[in-house]
């Protein structure tokens, strides 16, 4: 089992920053961990991974170069940091992990993450 808490979200305006961070416990040893986030009516999209390697990282096209993930192995930490922000990159953001070991290319895929938190709101502001 993995219990995951997110924290760092909230509200600020175009251009801003916030640093979004996924507090793991449990079950230490994850093949990847992830970043989702849905708006009203829209499906989860995935927006950031990282596999336990530590160095191989994934982004979706509509955050790259503004967004960056990263981990700390020992605090049990996943980083989040976003830039420049957009009101399209409001949302709940979700922090996911896939338990056990993975290729890192399963890391891009939802269908992998069985450990979910309970998801922290950003909101940009025109």
């Amino acid at each position: 089992q993995v219990q995951l808490v997110e924290s760092g979200g909230g509200s600020v305006q175009a251009g801003g920053s916030l640093r979004l961070s996924c507090a793991a416990s449990g079950n230490t040893y994850r093949g990847c961990m992830g970043w989702f986030r849905q708006s009203p009516g829209k499906e989860r999209e995935g927006v950031a991974f990282i596999h336990n390697d530590g160095g191989t990282t994934f982004y979706a096209d509509s955050v790259k170069g503004r967004f960056a993930i990263s981990q700390d192995n020992a605090k049990n930490t996943v980083y989040l940091q976003t830039n420049s922000l957009k009101p399209e990159d409001t949302g709940m953001y979700y922090c996911a992990a896939v338990g056990g070991s993975a290729i890192a290319a399963a890391c891009r895929m939802i269908q992998y993450y069985g450990y979910w938190g309970q998801g922290i709101q950003v909101t940009v502001s025109q």
